[in-house]
């Protein structure tokens, strides 16, 4: 699609999609994409570029392996990496649908860490730049058939968007207070029933409570085989019925009377800290370990495997079509997938992520360097954590169950 395709498809999505901000004047117009066939073309041109990396910034280990570990290493090819904080990632979406929509070729946004549902919408908005992850010399190092990377929440990848690390939907319990904790997700919301007050999740859209209410559509559906990945009207009519009555069921029990719920993850685990609340869930699992090392987790709290399984997934990083930088954006894909920075993020203390390398393929060497990396006393490796896992739902299932928890659960 070209420049000027690509902004009437905007114009038309920004009549649907109600983070878009119009522009309110006349822009010049958009230039053709920037596209390379070598390796040695993108460093050359990368040298001196500054990359913007719009990510979450509520994650304090994200925040730092960013700045102390990645930029620095970046450095050395020339690139200056600048993180850029969002609440949303929407926020920074909405930004490149701005300036595209504006004619702009010089986009403020390098890189996004995403996936999930603003991918699928950048996608079918023509906003990233596709084609170029198969030229980053650490692809190789990667599993071409490992489904988490070739797909992102239904959506075909298709070299839009490189891999950056693997994520399993995980939830926690203070074992001091749970002796005999559940081992279903079913189980979780009996628990929840038979102790009032001591349970709640983030209210939906926030993504730990959005996958949490996914979870529960798996449980109460027979299982996460039983729906569909593809969304559908039909599926949707059908199956989510039976999840909003369940929620509805829970709120009294839930903390506060569900009359309220926590914003996000981060006030949930709050509450967890305050021992308001037995259980916690997180997409980040590693960040249970410091918690608890620095007291502000309970020193009883404990990884609770479920016999059902849990939601695994990868995170990513995307191109905007119109960055400026997009030789530098391309480097900096490059080397946050190297052996040597996938290891860095793998440890505890500095941001505690799973790797997206294919780690039977690697060397000796290089495969050493994650046998070295220190277990945890609080979670379990990878392995054990995506035991059972079950693969994400296509992104069209997340605003519809999104919208339908807000209609038919909170507004009760």
């Amino acid at each position: 699609m070209n420049s000027t395709g690509r902004r009437r498809r905007l114009a038309a999505l920004a009549l649907t999609v109600p983070l878009i901000a119009l522009a309110a004047c006349a822009a010049p117009d958009a230039g053709e994409e920037t596209t390379y066939d070598d390796w040695d073309s993108v460093l050359a041109d990368a040298e001196g570029q500054t990359v913007q990396l719009w990510m979450y910034g509520g994650d304090d280990q994200g925040n730092a392996y960013v700045d102390d570990v990645l930029a620095p290493a970046v450095a050395e090819y020339g690139v200056t990496l600048e993180r850029v904080p969002v609440t949303d990632t929407g926020d920074a979406l909405n930004r490149i649908f701005t300036e595209i929509q504006a004619g702009r070729s010089d986009g403020t946004v390098d890189l996004i860490w995403v996936n999930g549902d603003n991918f699928r919408t950048g996608k079918e908005a023509d906003a990233w730049l596709c084609g170029w992850t198969d030229l980053l010399p650490s692809m190789d190092a990667t599993d071409p058939d490992d489904p988490l990377l070739q797909s992102d929440f239904g959506t075909p990848v298709d070299g839009c968007e490189a891999p950056w690390h693997k994520a399993q939907f995980t939830l926690a319990y203070n074992a001091e207070a749970i002796p005999d904790p559940p081992t279903t997700l079913a189980g979780v919301l009996d628990w929840a029933e038979a102790n009032p007050g001591r349970f709640t999740y983030p209210a939906p859209p926030d993504f730990t409570g959005s996958v949490f209410v996914r979870e529960v559509l798996a449980s109460v559906s027979g299982g996460a085989d039983d729906v569909p990945a593809q969304y559908s009207d039909d599926a949707f009519d059908e199956l989510s019925p039976a999840l909003y009555d369940r929620l509805n069921e829970l709120a009294p029990s839930l903390w506060r009377g569900g009359d309220t719920y926590p914003a996000n993850e981060a006030e949930l685990g709050q509450l967890f800290a305050d021992r308001q609340i037995d259980i916690t869930m997180t997409y980040g699992p590693a960040t249970l370990t410091d918690l608890v090392a620095d007291g502000t987790y309970p020193p009883g709290t404990t990884v609770l495997s479920l016999e059902d399984g849990t939601v695994g997934n990868a995170s990513f990083l995307g191109l905007p079509a119109n960055s400026d930088s997009i030789a530098g954006a391309m480097v900096v894909a490059n080397v946050a997938l190297s052996v040597e920075q996938q290891v860095a993020k793998a440890e505890p203390d500095v941001w505690g992520q799973f790797t997206v390398l294919d780690i039977e393929g690697l060397s000796d060497a290089d495969r050493a360097l994650f046998d070295a990396l220190p277990e945890s006393p609080v979670v379990p490796g990878y392995e054990v954590l995506s035991e059972n896992a079950h693969g994400e739902l296509a992104a069209e299932w997340v605003p519809a169950l999104d919208d339908g928890w807000r209609t038919g659960v909170l507004d009760r």
